[in-house]
């Protein structure tokens, strides 16, 4: 049975499997994005690579499972975030042990510098959850039409605001404004142009995934607030 306006009742076969996807995404994304690339004029950070996968899946869970999971999911990946880069640097400060050479090159690799730390983590969670924000009220708005135009649009939202304060808090006062800029606009443009290029893989794995969860949430009375891990039985 359909559920639309509500939280589903029905045993949901793979939600876990797409937020174990979403976070792992974001770990490994977090971690490869401490390096920035160029490509011609294009400055992007390494992270970019798999980045806007974590978004795909954002609009997903979203789409399929609702607001209120997707929030539950994107907490968790914060979470999960921290306890990364916690675990990291605790592995940076215990001693080497005799004979292991790779200390220096370990920590220059792993280790978080604390700046980028917030940056991350506030951009991810401002970015993810304005997108599955749009997203949400786009669906409700459209009645469920154009897919097409929900992923994209809160894409052009999420990440404009996850570019944005990533940087900001990241890398101002650090690198020449000129590149800060570089960095902003091919990086957004990047993500944007690689949401829409994911728009059949997108639309795809919903169908797949509505058709056998037979699921299609709608937030119709959803309490937006970013601040909660909860998910009502009734919307």
């Amino acid at each position: 049975m359909t559920a639309r306006g509500r939280e589903p009742q029905v045993s949901l076969k793979y939600f876990d499997c797409v937020a174990v996807v979403f976070v792992a995404v974001l770990l490994i994304s977090n971690i490869a994005a401490q390096k920035l690339f160029a490509a011609g004029p294009f400055v992007f950070t390494a992270g970019i690579l798999v980045f806007p996968i974590a978004y795909i899946f954002g609009d997903v869970l979203t789409e399929v499972y609702g607001y209120q999971r997707a929030r539950r999911v994107i907490w968790m990946g914060l979470l999960c975030n921290v306890l990364l880069v916690v675990v990291l640097q605790i592995s940076i400060a215990l001693p080497p042990a005799d004979g292991w050479p790779l200390q220096e090159q370990f920590a220059a690799v792993l280790g978080y510098v604390p700046r980028i730390v917030v940056a991350s983590v506030v951009a991810y969670w401002a970015g993810e959850l304005s997108n599955s924000y749009v997203l949400a009220k786009m669906k409700v708005a459209t009645g469920g039409a154009h897919l097409w135009a929900r992923t994209i649009g809160s894409t052009v939202v999420g990440q404009a605001v996850d570019t944005t304060v990533f940087l900001a808090i990241g890398f101002w006062g650090t690198l020449p404004l000129k590149v800060l800029i570089t960095a902003l606009w091919s990086g957004y443009l990047f993500k944007v142009l690689y949401e829409v290029v994911a728009t059949p893989a997108t639309y795809a794995i919903v169908r797949w995934l509505k058709a056998r969860e037979q699921v299609d949430v709608f937030d119709r009375s959803t309490h937006f607030t970013p601040f909660s891990l909860r998910v009502d039985s009734h919307e």
